[in-house]
């Protein structure tokens, strides 16, 4: 099993700074926690990591048990990057944010097993907790969307290798969700239960809190 972690983004609303994946949480940069987070579960073997171009030497200083590629100006260009890395042996892909560093191994391993299953694609969810509004450009209300049936995703997302690859090569405008791309491509998304601990490191508020659940 590999995952590709698609590191390669500025983090403009973490502020002025050092890239997302690179700024300092509890000690160490938020990719080494999620690296770290990675190599605790059972069923990961290689690890790809899509870092800023212009920082791979560094980030493969950090992370010297990782493969490290240079990756895109969307994430959609990082993790066709790190799919390209990857060995042709490889059948089982895991696609994890690098802000997601406190990703309980059991969320990982769960996603694993429904790949194992059968599986063409699978994403751990959670409910969706507020009420949410469809809202005009204007600003005014649309309407209220029924939430017994949202759920909000998280990584990381696993995925047969060639489905993905397959997506992949068809896409078109940049997203930033790669079961979207395989479910536009007809493919049946299966769901996992996921974590709060899957939080999305993505406001200055984020990284206190990711400090503070690292430091117990």
């Amino acid at each position: 099993m590999a995952v590709v972690v698609p590191a390669a983004g500025v983090g403009s609303r973490l502020g002025p700074g050092a890239p997302k994946a690179l700024r300092d949480v509890a000690g160490e940069p938020l990719l080494v926690h999620a690296v770290r987070r990675l190599r605790e579960c059972p069923s990961v073997g290689l690890v790809v990591v899509a870092a800023p171009p212009a920082d791979v030497a560094t980030v493969q200083a950090l992370v010297p048990d990782a493969v490290v590629v240079a990756g895109g100006a969307e994430r959609q260009d990082s993790v066709a990057a790190g799919l390209a890395a990857l060995p042709p042996d490889v059948e089982l892909v895991l696609v994890h944010d690098a802000a997601r560093a406190l990703v309980p191994v059991e969320v990982v391993e769960a996603v694993v097993a429904a790949l194992q299953a059968g599986a063409l694609a699978a994403v751990p969810v959670l409910p969706v907790a507020d009420t949410v509004k469809q809202v005009a450009v204007d600003g005014t209300v649309v309407r209220t969307v029924p939430r017994s049936d949202l759920r909000a995703v998280q990584t990381p997302q696993g995925f047969r290798r060639a489905v993905l690859e397959a997506a992949h090569r068809t896409a078109g405008a940049a997203v930033t969700d790669d079961a979207g791309l395989v479910e536009g491509a007809g493919v049946t998304v299966v769901t996992v239960p996921g974590s709060p601990l899957a939080f999305k490191v993505t406001t200055p508020f984020d990284l206190l809190v990711a400090a503070a659940v690292l430091r117990g």
